[in-house]
Formats: C-alpha cells, structure tokens, sequence
C-alpha cells in the first residue's frame, strides 16, 4: 500500500476558516467551520482519488460527498480499527449510493435500480413526466391571491433533467391552484397534471 505524507493543518477550506481539524489519515483532514464541513484532502491525496469518485476540487462536503472519501480509502481507514468505522463505512455506502449513484456505480460496478437510489429515483419521475408542467415555485392561503384551503403554483413545461435529479424547464410559466392536501401529498416530480392543478389566467 502507498505511503501518503502527514500534512499541516488547513487553515482555510471551501466553506470557512476551520474552527476544528483532525488528520483521520495522512493527507485527509475533517474539517468543521462555523456553517458547514467535509474532508480537505492533500493534492496527493486527490490524485489519489480513484477517477470515478474524483471530484474537481479537494473539499468533499459532510452531507453526501465525504462518502467518496471513505469509499476510496475504505481499506486504510478500516486498518485503523475504529470500533464506529463499520457504522461509518456502511454509512458512506448508503449516501453514495443514493445521492451519488454514478460514482457509486463506476466505482463498485453495482447495477443500480430507481429503488435503490434516491437520485436515481427523481431522474426515472422526472424522465416520466417530461412533457408536462412541473411545479417550481408554490405559495400558501396568506398570498393575496391564493384561496383558503389552495396551494398557488408556478411551473414551466418539463424537457428533462441533470445526473442529480434536478428538473431543466423551458417555456411560458403556467400558474395554478390546487387543494392543499393533494400538494402536501405531491411526490418528487409531481406536475400539474398528478395533482390536479387548475390552471388560472
């Protein structure tokens, strides 16, 4: 196994100056600022980075991308015999999988289904309704032109989407009225169609 270099502390990252930091191995820091986290790895670290969880930049956020991190490194963090790193490990499969599913799959060469993957999910609905009208924007009954009991809607007509399930919309917008319970019981991709929006002038 490679011998990676101890670096020095950052003293900046992607989000903040880092208020704490621990070297969890040579070359991966995990940071954490006053709003937010992740590892900051060294630039051999980064190389390092097997290409299909290399991101651009060396900051790998705490919500979803410091998964990458732990699955590229799995073997080396595991030898460090952490009793909470089988929670971690089985954590970081979790998130990379369904928040990163391509990386996931080019790295592991697991066959990933809608099922299995939340991104994946959003993609497979939102490639369903493209065509119609998704629902960007909404407003509640304290809008002036909202009814008590309505949900106000804005959409545009829905042409597809990107890798992490967000919608692309081109056209007119559209705007709408529908009941609030059936828009408190939307799904991810839910257009004006599913739940019933009644298309206002």
């Amino acid at each position: 196994m490679h011998a990676f270099a101890s670096t020095p502390a950052p003293v900046h990252s992607l989000w903040e100056a880092p208020q704490t930091a621990e070297q969890r191995l040579p070359g991966i820091w995990s940071v954490s600022t006053a709003s937010h986290g992740g590892f900051v790895l060294s630039a051999e670290r980064q190389a390092a980075m097997p290409e299909p969880l290399r991101l651009d930049s060396i900051y790998y956020e705490e919500d979803v991308d410091w998964s990458l991190v732990i699955l590229a490194f799995e073997a080396e963090f595991a030898e460090l015999r952490d009793p909470l790193f089988d929670l971690e490990r089985d954590l970081a499969h979790q998130t990379a999988r369904h928040w990163r599913p391509q990386h996931y799959t080019g790295f592991t060469g697991t066959v990933l289904e809608p099922s299995d993957s939340h991104v994946l999910r959003k993609i497979a609905l939102l490639e369903a309704a493209m065509g119609e009208i998704g629902v960007q924007a909404a407003w509640g009954d304290w809008a002036d032109w909202v009814p008590a009991g309505k949900v106000g809607v804005v959409g545009q007509r829905i042409t597809g989407c990107d890798h992490l399930g967000f919608a692309k919309y081109d056209g007119p917008s559209v705007k709408g009225l529908v009941d609030a319970s059936r828009y408190e019981a939307r799904d991810t991709g839910s257009t004006f169609k599913s739940i019933g929006v009644e298309v206002i002038a």
